[in-house]
């Protein structure tokens, strides 16, 4: 009965030690599943505006040119570069080299005369001085120019834009201008040069504008112009939708239940403002969308939403 025993027990361990084997082997076949955090978003039907962003340049379309009338010296010149001057303000006074060299002699032999000899030059409009030719003590001829002056009313954008866009510029009846301080003007279509850089192929625009404030020539302005508006489209967030290397296919990864994410192939449509316009398929309002986590993660995917 003792030799039995001995027997049984090796055979019982041997059994024991395969069993564990067998559960570690198996072990080992099945790894648990990878679950991917993620966060899901449903899709909202909105408006959707595809634009494109060009450049234009401020400019002054009318300039002004102060004149002499008369032959003689600068005695007074109020004029200072980049001053805003308004309309019949004075700017110069003149004094021709005759009065100068006899004075008020003249005045002193007949009172009645009163003769100065001194002509008074003012702004013929408003704007800002932007060029001063002259200071005090100078002499100058009649008809020479003292100073330029920027109608401040001629203010303009010069739109240069490629000529395959040149149908937005008329369905843009209002024109979104954003300077470089964050500062948007509404501007309008005045005018358009009848030539085409050979170069660039572009077109020039002239866009007209009301500042409130003086604003600077050569300022480098966007212009927004609005190429498409899709209106109660179904669209989602830019991070949602994912693409291949080539950007032929599209695919976004929907939610079919708590845990599990599969593929499902989409049409994209028109982007703007990190959305994306989904032309098909059709998602219902209870539908989750994947929009981090999504990338790189194969088809029937385990997840885990994250609030």
């Amino acid at each position: 009965m003792k030799g039995a025993i001995k027997i049984l027990c090796p055979a019982v361990f041997a059994l024991l030690a395969l069993t564990s084997c067998r559960q570690q082997t198996d072990t080992k076949a099945e790894p648990p599943v990878p679950v991917t955090p993620v966060q899901v978003v449903s899709v909202a039907d909105t408006s959707l505006l595809e634009t494109i962003d060009v450049n234009a340049v401020s400019a002054y379309l009318q300039k002004s040119f102060v004149k002499a009338n008369i032959n003689g010296y600068i005695q007074t010149a109020n004029a200072q570069t980049g001053k805003q001057v308004d309309n019949g303000q004075l700017l110069f006074s003149l004094i021709t080299k005759e009065a100068k060299a006899i004075g008020n002699s003249v005045n002193k032999l007949d009172p009645s005369l009163k003769f100065s000899g001194v002509a008074q030059i003012r702004a013929a409009q408003a704007g800002l001085i932007v060029q001063v030719n002259h200071q005090k003590g100078d002499y100058v001829q009649d008809g020479e120019a003292l100073a330029t002056i920027s109608n401040r009313n001629s203010l303009v954008f010069l739109l240069d834009l490629p000529y395959e866009y040149n149908q937005l510029i008329y369905i843009n009846k209002n024109i979104s201008i954003e300077l470089p301080d964050g500062q948007h003007l509404q501007g309008s279509l005045a005018g358009t040069m009848p030539s085409v850089d050979s170069l660039a192929q572009t077109q020039r625009y002239i866009l007209k504008v009301n500042a409130p404030t003086a604003i600077p020539e050569g300022l480098i302005a966007k212009v927004k112009l609005i190429k498409s508006n899709r209106a109660n489209t179904q669209v989602l967030p830019k991070s949602a939708v994912l693409a291949n290397e080539t950007e032929e296919e599209f695919w976004v990864m929907k939610m079919i239940n708590d845990s599990t994410a599969v593929k499902v192939n989409v049409k994209k449509g028109i982007e703007n403002n990190g959305f994306v316009e989904v032309l098909s398929p059709k998602f219902a309002p209870t539908d989750r969308i994947v929009t981090t986590g999504n990338y790189g993660i194969a088809d029937t995917a385990k997840v885990k939403i994250m609030k």
